[in-house]
């Protein structure tokens, strides 16, 4: 009798303990990238980032469509689709990764915590592993994750014309910022 009562009292934590570290989801995540140089200053908009967190396992991953980086200028934005990313031939970035300090973050108590994440970026075609350090906000129930880094065009065989090149800094600055919500 003793061995049954603790069997469910240890399936009942592990239930609960499934439970309080559920999986989240965003469909509304916002990237944008930012360059300034003495030229000129680029800043790109996209607020459709697909974006899952499985708080249990630490994964993260993210789908952006090139398309829909908005810029301030049409003609930066046409540039950006048909020359630098070529959105028709690679339509899709992605980031597929892991926090490698889940034991430092606790998904149900709300806090600022520090992450590293680590994983695969892939854009233009190449995938590059990289690490970056971020946030993990918890607040009443959501889950806030931003982070900014630096991206090198030319790392992921994006060629920037010459006439231009002093237009664009190198690297771009990166943000992410993305408000989780549980999957129900």
């Amino acid at each position: 009798m003793k061995r049954i009562i603790a069997s469910t009292v240890i399936l009942m934590t592990m239930s609960l303990a499934g439970f309080s570290q559920p999986k989240y989801l965003s469909r509304a995540g916002h990237i944008w990238f930012y360059s300034k140089t003495p030229m000129e200053t680029i800043e790109a908009h996209n607020n459709q980032v697909a974006c899952f967190l499985d708080a249990s396992k630490g994964t993260i991953a993210f789908e952006v469509l090139n398309k829909s980086f908005k810029f301030e200028r049409a003609l930066m934005e046409e540039h950006f689709n048909e020359n630098y990313v070529e959105s028709a031939k690679f339509p899709k970035a992605t980031f597929k990764g892991q926090i490698t300090n889940l034991k430092d973050i606790n998904f149900t108590k709300d806090g600022i915590y520090n992450a590293i994440i680590e994983g695969d970026l892939s854009i233009h075609g190449v995938t590059k592993h990289i690490t970056q350090k971020g946030t993990i906000e918890v607040a009443k129930g959501k889950i806030i994750a931003k982070a900014k880094f630096g991206v090198k065009p030319e790392d992921y065989n994006i060629i920037i014309p010459a006439l231009v090149k002093e237009k664009i800094a190198n690297p771009l600055d990166v943000s992410v910022d993305i408000t989780f919500d549980p999957m129900k």
